[in-house]
């Protein structure tokens, strides 16, 4: 059964100036190293930023709590699978929430085009 849907879209501009202006403690805060890490190796480093920021904003609209009662950034972290699929790996307070809510899985899909980028996460209760 869905528990709830969330929709996030980033304009990819928006972190390519977080990039160009070494705006590093920003982008500290928002995402783990592993993102970093990942998304710093590739050309496309702005869009891949703004696709993990969206899929975050969207878990968190899925939820239906916002960023609030200790929740860190850092608590989600947009992994990729063996064959590239992405996934929203929980820790903390994010992981706290999705059990007390008696959640099962998370989906998320993401796409860019046209200098955005946009996730969706959907959450499916037990």
């Amino acid at each position: 059964m869905i528990y709830g849907i969330g929709v996030d879209i980033a304009a990819v501009e928006r972190f390519q100036r977080f990039l160009d202006t070494g705006k590093t403690a920003l982008i500290e805060r928002l995402f783990t190293p592993a993102e970093r890490s990942r998304c710093e190796i590739r050309k496309d480093a702005a869009s891949c930023l703004a696709a993990r920021f969206a899929a975050k904003e969207a878990f968190l609209k899925a939820l239906g709590t916002g960023l609030r009662d200790g929740l860190s950034w850092h608590d989600m972290e947009v992994t990729n699978d063996e064959l590239g699929k992405p996934e929203l790996q929980l820790s903390g307070k994010a992981a706290v929430m999705f059990e007390a809510n008696n959640l099962a899985r998370v989906l998320l899909s993401l796409s860019h085009d046209g200098g955005n980028a946009v996730a969706m996460v959907v959450l499916e209760s037990k």
